[in-house]
């Protein structure tokens, strides 16, 4: 049963766990940034999720959708989808973070893993659906 469910759900749950590595590397990266070096609030959502869209990508690829891109063109078809597909949950992402903290004045390490919980959710299904689908 157990062994059912994995094979059902492998790759849910692949996504689910490094997901959650890179929501950590996206708010420590923005922690840090922000209340460490004292950065402004979008210079730090912009570098943190650079950096979680890099880490993403590499596990992504090959931990969690077991990308089958082999030839150069095919990779860097690849790569370009993914970052693409990045930049446009890392607009949600901004734009959250600019109208609840920078307009709004809501708290930004609350609003900053809310706004995680829906880029994670619209990282999935484009992941899945539009650059590493089999």
């Amino acid at each position: 049963m157990i062994r059912e469910y994995w094979e059902k759900y492998k790759d849910v749950i692949l996504y689910l766990v490094f997901g959650v590595f890179t929501t950590v590397v996206n708010i420590v990266t923005y922690w840090v940034c922000v209340h460490l070096l004292g950065t402004n609030v979008m210079v730090g959502t912009i570098l943190a999720w650079a950096l979680a869209v890099f880490f993403a990508y590499v596990t992504n690829r090959s931990m969690v959708f077991h990308s089958a891109a082999t030839g150069t063109q095919e990779i860097v078809k690849e790569i370009i989808s993914f970052f693409a597909c990045r930049i446009g949950t890392g607009v949600v992402d901004w734009a959250i973070m600019l109208i609840f903290v920078t307009i709004l004045h809501f708290n930004d390490m609350i609003v900053k893993i809310l706004a995680n919980f829906i880029v994670i959710v619209l990282n999935y299904v484009l992941s899945k659906f539009v650059i590493f689908k089999k």
